[in-house]
Parts: C-alpha cells; sequence; structure tokens
C-alpha cells in the first residue's frame, strides 16, 4: 500500500494520502491493508465498516464509545466534501478539549484516522456527501454510546455551513465541561 502519512500536534491522529493509480480508465487505491496500517502504528482489528449518506448542511455528531466498546475510525468522504472534527477527550492530554478539522472529499482522497478518546463529528459541505468510516477497536454498543453538542460554545468549532441540520438526538448531547466519561 502507497501512501503518505502526515500527524499533527494531535497524538494519534493521522491524515494518510493515499497513492492514486490512474490511467485512461480512472483511478484505483487501497483504503485499507492490515499490514501497512500496522507499519504506521494502527494494529487494533478492524471490527466493522460504516457509510452515511447527507445532504448540504448537515452536521453529525459529536460521538464516541466508550469502555470495552471504545473506538478508532478512519474516515474517507466518498462523494461530495465533508469538514470532519475530532475533540481529544483523553484527560491527560496537551490537546485535552481542543478540535482538529480537516475537508475530506472525492476530490482529495484524504483519509483522516481518529484514535480512542476523541469524539468524531462531521458537517456536510456539498449539496450531498456520502462518508465511509472503517471502525477499529470495538463494535457499537447503545449502552457505551456518547456524545458532545456540536455547538459547545467551549470548542468553538466553525462546522462551515449555515443553517446546521441537526438530529434531535445530537441537539441534547452534554456540553465537554459536563462530560462524566473522559479516556
Amino acid at each position: 500500500m502507497n501512501f503518505t502519512v502526515t500527524t499533527n500536534q494531535f497524538e494519534g491522529l493521522k491524515i494518510i494520502e493515499p497513492k492514486l493509480f490512474k490511467d485512461s480508465r480512472g483511478y484505483f487505491y487501497e483504503t485499507y491493508k492490515t499490514a501497512a496500517f500496522k507499519e504506521i502504528g494502527i494494529a487494533d482489528e478492524l471490527v466493522q465498516t460504516n457509510q452515511s449518506f447527507s445532504y448540504e448542511n448537515v452536521v453529525r455528531g459529536l460521538h464516541f464509545q466508550t469502555g470495552e466498546h471504545a473506538q478508532a475510525k478512519l474516515v474517507r468522504c466518498l462523494r461530495g466534501e465533508i469538514y470532519d472534527v475530532a475533540v481529544d477527550l483523553r484527560k491527560n492530554s496537551p490537546t485535552f478539549g481542543k478540535f482538529f478539522g480537516i475537508h475530506l472529499s472525492d476530490k482529495n482522497h484524504l483519509m483522516f484516522y481518529i484514535p480512542v478518546g476523541f469524539a468524531h463529528g462531521f458537517s456536510v459541505l456539498s449539496y450531498e456527501a456520502e462518508v465511509s468510516y472503517n471502525v477499529f477497536g470495538g463494535s457499537y454498543n447503545k449502552e457505551s454510546e456518547g456524545g458532545i453538542r456540536f455547538d459547545d460554545p467551549s470548542l468553538e468549532i466553525d462546522w462551515q455551513v449555515t443553517n446546521p441540520i441537526v438530529s434531535e438526538k445530537d441537539l441534547v448531547l452534554p456540553f465537554i465541561n459536563d462530560l462524566k466519561i473522559l479516556f
């Protein structure tokens, strides 16, 4: 698997730019290969793959799983463009309570690895977007589900959308300062 990995001030977050093999038919690239990902420190077991479809201005998140069901994610945008966000919930981390955001699209083909200990969400910047994410570690478990309000004023996330469309479930999530469970 050929790719470039970029890191940042958030320990564990990785931006992965795959090498595309292009010809007159289009392109091909590998999205996941166990051995290659182990080489860059991603060794958790792949347990499920999820895909979502959303319209412009939709904001999904910020979500996480706790305990034995805690999850890492590898996110990519198959169609359209999203602004993908990870919020550090690791209480002993120097970046605790801060977020990192990145544009993922069907044009840039970037993949964003988010380790356990982060809440995850995204906003849709294009008319429509399809998002795929590989889940590592624990499988989804309703009792282990947690989240943070997308509009938490202490986070100051600019979701880059007007009139965000947010689910009822996400509108009642707590602010980060009210979370009882941290990593």
